[in-house]
């Protein structure tokens, strides 16, 4: 098992630095490890919320509201749990050094951008192509 990288509480990816550092690689992992914890915390309190929220409501339309909200909470929270893997899967790409390389040309994707979605595969580019491409051929 590697040391543990120290990382001062400001330290912010620069484009100075050499690529993919062990700073860089742990700001990105830390900050990976912290939204999981969040996304998993949320989902914790929904599953509590929904169990303390068992309760027969006697009117059809507070009924029907209630059921929406708890819909929508469900979907909400589906979505959190298909953003867990890919955190997870960002997280494997650490591990095995891939981390912050476009999957499609191999290049660097830019810090920028890895600080804004740090589960990112692609670059920009690369993902603009992509979805110039699905666009193009969705079915309408």
């Amino acid at each position: 098992m590697k040391a543990e990288t120290f990382l001062p509480d400001d330290y912010r990816p620069a484009e100075d630095e050499p690529f993919m550092n062990d700073r860089q690689i742990e700001y990105f992992r830390r900050k990976l490890l912290h939204w999981k914890e969040e996304l998993l915390a949320g989902s914790r309190d929904t599953i509590e919320g929904l169990q303390d929220s068992t309760r027969n409501i006697p009117d059809v339309a507070d009924r029907a509201s209630e059921e929406t909200d708890r819909a929508l909470e469900l979907r909400t929270r589906d979505r959190q749990r298909k953003l867990v893997l890919k955190i997870d899967s960002a997280l494997r790409r650490i591990d095995e050094g891939e981390y912050g390389y476009c999957e499609v040309t191999g290049e660097p994707i830019s810090l920028k951008r890895l600080d804004a979605r740090p589960i990112a595969t692609m670059s920009l580019e690369a993902q603009e192509r992509h979805e110039r491409r699905e666009k193009v051929h969705r079915d309408d």
